[in-house]
């Protein structure tokens, strides 16, 4: 039996990383918070987390190349940050004060964000990864409009 896939969503993504030993455990601090669950870990550091019931991934591994120490700069060219959604207030919560206990970098903690939604509901933490890469995770008010 073959299984349609929704048009446009992200199939996976895959970040190469200077602090692979530092990051792995955030993202799987992260990731298994959101209901991402381990899967295979990579010869050299990090691995993957896959999505249940999707084709949806998100894997990291050591940089590599001349440019394997360059510091992230999310204003140059590349990613910016990644946003993943919450179920609820309440879950960006719960994921903050894992962060604060685990010690990672806070770049926001949670609050309303009505300026990202035109007044329409957005709560959300920024946080970061030993990268430098921003990292969001974000509740919107779905509209039935």
């Amino acid at each position: 039996m073959t299984q349609k896939t929704m048009r446009g969503r992200v199939h996976h993504v895959d970040l190469s990383l200077r602090h692979i030993a530092e990051a792995e455990p955030l993202y799987d601090l992260v990731l298994t918070h959101i209901g991402y669950r381990r899967g295979k870990p990579y010869p050299n550091g990090g691995g993957e987390w896959d999505l249940p019931g999707s084709y949806e991934s998100i894997g990291i591994s050591p940089s590599k190349g001349p440019n394997r120490d360059r510091e992230h700069d999310r204003y140059s060219s590349g990613l910016h940050h990644i946003a993943w959604s919450a179920e609820s207030r309440e879950d960006v919560d719960a994921l903050y004060e894992k962060l604060k206990a685990f010690g990672a970098t806070i770049l926001d903690p949670p609050a309303d964000y009505p300026e990202y939604n035109q007044g329409r509901g957005y709560y959300a933490v920024f946080f970061s990864d030993p990268d430098g890469i921003k990292l969001e995770y974000v509740w919107t008010l779905v509209s039935q409009d």
